[in-house]
């Protein structure tokens, strides 16, 4: 599904259909609201941060837990994944093996942290929490589940694009948010905005204000891997939340793109799509590419066809983010 562009409208000039949509997007914040004052099922022995979002979209929020994973693993803390696995078949919980699961079993991005750290999938997140609990987990990172009220959070951070920040400030419908700027950010413990400097300058004038908790920057940067993207020309296609950002990376490092192919967020890669791609790229000279998450979906036919441009979450300061670690890790 892509996003309706009046999404991203400025607040202070809402378009028509942000108007419209308006009274039905005030009911949607609403039954949110009553869902998050809701008493949580399930405290665990352990921390755990919730990596969330107030859009609905892709904001960041897998490059962030792999930061974090990295993080915590630096300082010798077993941490565990918890994540719903979005589009996956399996109710869980279960523990992902990126050896044997598939992505349509588990979803892409649980397939995708499970190379980083212990990650498991459950639709019922308390019985994940307690599965990663009794496997010896020191502290739990949950994927999403910013507005899922059933499992305990010690502390949340607020992942969002800095380029798009809250869109126009509307729930959806009406605009990208699961809830009000306002009412999620009192509950979050610090705010992550990702994006060059021109687009947090951007964020920080449009949003700033609104901000009382800590904040952190970062941006994604390309893992280097040693490839030389100035020689070849390229057909790149990504089913994540915000492909443009995907092909804009690739430009950046000098990569010719002869065809871009933008797919709905965790759109299945099956082998007629792939054929079809296959077939342009042969036609046009061109080397097919895609991002990390959409490798895991691949055909096993098409794994060694297509070249994969990892991304790792660089921040400008890490102290903001070693704190409230700190703070949670006084905890166990």
């Amino acid at each position: 599904m892509r996003a309706p562009s009046f999404w991203n409208n400025p607040q202070n000039a809402p378009g028509w259909q942000a108007r419209l949509l308006a009274p039905v997007g005030c009911l949607y914040g609403r039954a949110t609201a009553k869902r998050v004052s809701k008493s949580a099922d399930f405290v665990a022995d352990i921390p755990v941060l919730c990596i969330g979002n107030l859009n609905a979209g892709g904001t960041g929020k897998t490059p962030t837990t792999i930061a974090l994973l990295q993080r915590l693993q630096a300082r010798g803390v077993d941490a565990h994944v918890v994540t719903r696995g979005y589009g996956g078949s399996l109710e869980g919980p279960i523990r992902v093996d990126e050896r044997t699961h598939k992505a349509a079993q588990t979803g892409d991005e649980p397939l995708l942290l499970a190379a980083f750290a212990p990650t498991w999938v459950a639709k019922d997140r308390t019985a994940g929490a307690r599965m990663a609990q009794e496997a010896g987990a020191e502290i739990i990172l949950m994927d999403d589940g910013f507005q899922n009220p059933t499992l305990h959070k010690d502390a949340s951070i607020i992942v969002v694009d800095a380029a798009r920040g809250f869109g126009n400030g509307r729930c959806i419908p009406a605009g990208p948010l699961r809830e009000p700027v306002g009412a999620g950010l009192s509950r979050a413990d610090l705010v992550l905005s990702i994006g060059d400097a021109q687009s947090q300058s951007a964020f920080s004038s449009r949003w700033g204000d609104q901000i009382s908790t800590p904040q952190a920057k970062g941006a994604l940067e390309p893992l280097q891997t040693g490839m030389d993207w100035t020689g070849t020309p390229f057909l790149a296609f990504a089913g994540i939340g915000y492909p443009e950002k995907f092909f804009a990376t690739l430009r950046g490092l000098g990569a010719t793109l002869v065809q871009t192919h933008a797919l709905d967020d965790h759109q299945p890669l099956t082998s007629s799509l792939l054929a079809r791609l296959d077939a342009d790229a042969d036609r046009l000279g061109a080397q097919l590419v895609t991002t990390e998450k959409d490798a895991v979906r691949l055909p096993i036919a098409y794994r060694h066809r297509v070249l994969t441009l990892p991304v790792r979450l660089e921040l400008e300061e890490w102290s903001p983010v070693d704190q409230l670690l700190d703070r949670l890790l006084a905890k166990k």
